[in-house]
């Protein structure tokens, strides 16, 4: 609907008047044949009802229907105009196109969002804080967001039972793929595949981790008190089940590549093998004094220095 006239200063020249609600122009648009301009909500309103011009019976479509030229946007936009806001005691009079920004500070504003002063500190329309009351509005709030809660509470069941029925489905598709491999190459190629991109996924959700003691590096670990423990934190990360035994395994010195085989080559290369340890992309062990080594981190490595599908590194301490 348009705005009245009777809040313009002087003539408003009728080119500027929905036909339909006889009001200023708001927010106009024009029939595209007969050029004809309305109020947006006029004239959307009105072919609902009936697609015709409501002045020459011209047929015509909502998305036929086009912005009014800029030169009539121009002329509305200097028209004055005093505040929607005026009954309230505002008497300020301005172009029409500085009305809108003019209500959001407007200070007469009975709507305008004023924050509770008396303690809750919630924002609330102006006309309301005579008639508001902390404890009710904290209550309904509180109400409120409980109800959200629970909704969300039960979302969350529904998306985690979605995700339980997929990881089943996709367990049986890889024991399906795995049980194919055997004597199906293509198969073989696909299952392989899948396992290294699981690998691939799962080694980018881990943290990036810094190993400052590469000398507290324990070469044979404990299998009851370090092992097992390791063992149970990369199940619960998330490490795919094909390749947790051979990283255990490889936990041990005696799975260890050539270039970190012995104790005794490590000596004799200590500072030659520091600078390549530096080199190792290694991804912390949740919880745990440990780094992962894996293979797809560090193609960059010399073949020498890796194995696959990774080291796991116990330390005694310095993980970062």
């Amino acid at each position: 609907m348009g705005f009245e006239t009777k809040r313009f200063q002087g003539d408003v020249d009728e080119e500027l008047i929905c036909p339909i609600c006889s009001g200023v122009l708001e927010d106009p648009l024009q029939a595209p044949t007969c050029e004809h301009a309305f109020c947006r909500g006029c004239i959307t309103q009105w072919i609902s009802r009936q697609p015709k011009c409501p002045v020459d019976r011209q047929a015509v479509t909502a998305s036929q229907l086009i912005p009014v030229p800029r030169i009539l946007r121009n002329l509305l936009s200097r028209l004055c105009t005093s505040c929607d806001n005026a009954p309230h005691g505002c008497s300020a009079v301005l172009k029409l196109d500085s009305l809108a920004s003019h209500l959001v500070e407007c200070e007469f504003n009975p709507k305008r969002p004023m924050p509770c002063e008396t303690g809750c500190g919630l924002v609330i329309p102006k006309d309301e804080l005579a008639e508001h009351n902390c404890v009710r509005e904290l209550r309904a709030l509180i109400t409120s967001q409980q109800e959200k809660l629970t909704d969300y509470q039960q979302e969350l069941a529904e998306q985690r039972l979605i995700i339980n029925e997929h990881k089943r489905e996709l367990a049986l598709l890889k024991d399906f793929m795995r049980a194919m491999r055997v004597t199906n190459p293509t198969m073989r190629a696909l299952a392989d595949q899948m396992e290294r991109e699981e690998v691939v996924r799962w080694a980018n959700s881990l943290s990036r981790a810094k190993v400052t003691r590469w000398g507290g590096m324990i070469s044979t670990p404990d299998d009851v008190l370090q092992v097992m423990m390791i063992k149970r934190s990369l199940s619960e990360s998330g490490c795919p089940p094909h390749i947790i035994d051979d990283l255990m395994e490889n936990c041990h010195e005696r799975r260890w590549p050539p270039g970190l085989s012995s104790l005794e080559t490590r000596q004799n290369n200590r500072r030659f093998f520091y600078r390549l340890y530096d080199k190792y992309v290694c991804k912390r062990v949740p919880g745990k004094q440990a780094v992962l080594v894996l293979h797809c981190d560090n193609t960059h490595v010399d073949e020498h220095m890796m194995i696959e599908p990774g080291l796991v590194m116990i330390f005694a301490h310095g993980i970062e």
